[in-house]
């Protein structure tokens, strides 16, 4: 399903085919060819097929699967970046490895295992140059999060480490310089041992942490306000102004209604987003996946728990379109506003066989 904005811009189908080369383009099969010249965007999402087996697929803005990689299991969030063509798929939480491959093919994938008392959040992304990778990572005996920090280009190895300042971080961001991170610590404490169970939940601790990538230090923190201490901060992504945006999910009652997504620049306090009453139920309480059209300023908030993908205007925090996707899962900008995946397979406007799991990300820019 595709949610429409308000220009048509520039296509990221150029962008990401002069990184991969007409080389590649050419060994593709006559159908994914055509569907690539015709496509606006091409993007990147993990999935399950019908077998049972995990894979990633490069498919086009109207759904059609372009090639697939498969994975030694479930993934969950991707990170790309457009200096060097490289891709990352990480483990679902608790999981313990990411594999690093290249969209066009043109290495042999890679796969990385955490080190020994961590594993991966599910999350990570690239410095501005591609040098680095940084992962968030769980320190489960120390219960702290933690930012790894590898080698984005040759061995993929792991160079270093900082604090999240904060318990389980889970999505973070690049700024726009590249100087800074920005964190989404979801404040859940968990443990391998006990899988996905959340181990604090009258006692959360849930903060936005922006970090310097080149020291590590911490550069401020917020908190979430006493009264929303079940409010767990869960992905981020930043607008053309350097401002970073927040979706939550609340662990709180469920006729509760607290707000569930935020901004804040540098420097400021966060700002609730103030959706109507109707949005916010049809959200269900769970943001399961934010983004950012920079090109037309507009926020993208998927909940496949209420089965419901929302568009809104950054700078009026207006509601432009609310539609049922039942399942709803990744959701990235497009050349037109906003695509959307589900995990029952829908994709653009395509359905498809593999099952979408949780993120998508678009390999080139808008």
């Amino acid at each position: 399903m595709a949610y429409q904005g308000k220009s048509n811009g520039l296509t990221g189908r150029r962008t990401f085919l002069k990184m991969a080369g007409t080389a590649w383009a050419a060994t593709l099969a006559p159908q994914a060819a055509f569907a690539l010249s015709r496509t606006d965007a091409v993007y990147a999402s993990a999935f399950r097929a019908p077998d049972g087996s995990y894979g990633v697929a490069t498919l086009t803005e109207e759904g059609a699967i372009i090639e697939r990689v498969p994975l030694p299991a479930r993934a969950h969030g991707m990170t790309y970046s457009p200096v060097t063509n490289r891709a990352v798929a990480f483990a679902r939480r608790p999981g313990t490895y990411a594999m690093i491959f290249a969209p066009d093919g043109s290495m042999e994938p890679v796969v990385i295992t955490s080190v020994e008392g961590r594993h991966f959040y599910g999350h990570g992304c690239f410095s501005a140059d591609g040098r680095l990778l940084y992962a968030t990572e769980n320190d489960f005996a120390g219960n702290r999060g933690m930012i790894g920090v590898y080698d984005g280009t040759g061995s993929f190895a792991r160079v270093g480490e900082f604090p999240s300042y904060g318990i389980g971080p889970h999505d973070m961001t690049l700024s726009g310089d590249g100087h800074m991170l920005a964190v989404a610590n979801g404040g859940i404490e968990t443990h391998p041992d006990f899988g996905r169970t959340k181990l604090n939940l009258d006692h959360m601790e849930p903060s936005l942490a922006l970090i310097d990538t080149t020291t590590g230090a911490l550069i401020e923190r917020h908190a979430m306000p006493d009264n929303l201490r079940q409010l767990s901060t869960r992905h981020v992504d930043i607008d053309a102004d350097g401002k970073v945006w927040f979706a939550c999910q609340y662990e709180g009652a469920r006729n509760d209604l607290p707000p569930l997504a935020g901004s804040f620049a540098r420097g400021e306090d966060i700002r609730f987003l103030e959706l109507p009453e109707d949005a916010t139920l049809a959200l269900a309480n769970y943001v399961g996946a934010i983004a950012v059209n920079r090109r037309d300023g507009l926020i993208g908030l998927a909940s496949p728990k209420g089965g419901t993908a929302v568009t809104v205007d950054a700078k009026t925090g207006a509601v432009l379109k609310q539609e049922r996707l039942a399942d709803a899962a990744g959701i990235a900008p497009a050349a037109h506003g906003f695509v959307a995946s589900s995990y029952s397979g829908q994709f653009g406007g395509t359905q498809s066989k593999v099952a979408w799991d949780q993120h998508i990300v678009r390999l080139g820019t808008l």
